[in-house]
């Protein structure tokens, strides 16, 4: 089992940032790649970002390169979202995941989830 907690969340002006964290907790949590979505009111989950389990490879939905920064620190089995010039299309939930092996770009091959934390972005 693995446990996953977000923080980070919260209200922004549209060009600011905010820091999403993802704490990780459980067996062998450090050999998992983790990952980013996101879930916007009526819509579906939305991939974001991931990185793999060392923090070579790293993902990025086209709408949040150059924006969006992943990144993870094994030793803490934390995992960061970077996130810069916000638009309010960003608003939404955003939820960690993980997963054994590569990371995926869609929801259905991660095993573990957090809670979800509330991005909220105005003009």
């Amino acid at each position: 089992q693995v446990q996953l907690v977000e923080s980070g969340g919260g209200l922004a002006q549209a060009g600011g940032s905010l820091r999403l964290s993802c704490a990780a907790s459980g067996h062998t949590a450090s050999s998992y790649s983790m990952a980013w979505f996101r879930q916007a009111p009526g819509k579906g989950r939305e991939f974001v970002a991931a990185v793999g389990y060392s923090g070579d490879v790293t993902l990025y939905t086209k709408s949040v390169e150059g924006r969006f920064t992943i990144s993870r620190d094994v030793a803490k089995d934390t995992v960061y979202l970077q996130m810069n010039s916000l638009k309010p299309e960003d608003t939404a939930v955003y939820y960690c995941a993980a997963r054994p092996g590569n990371p995926a770009v869609v929801p259905a091959p991660y095993e573990y989830w957090g809670q979800g934390t509330e991005v909220t972005v105005s003009s």
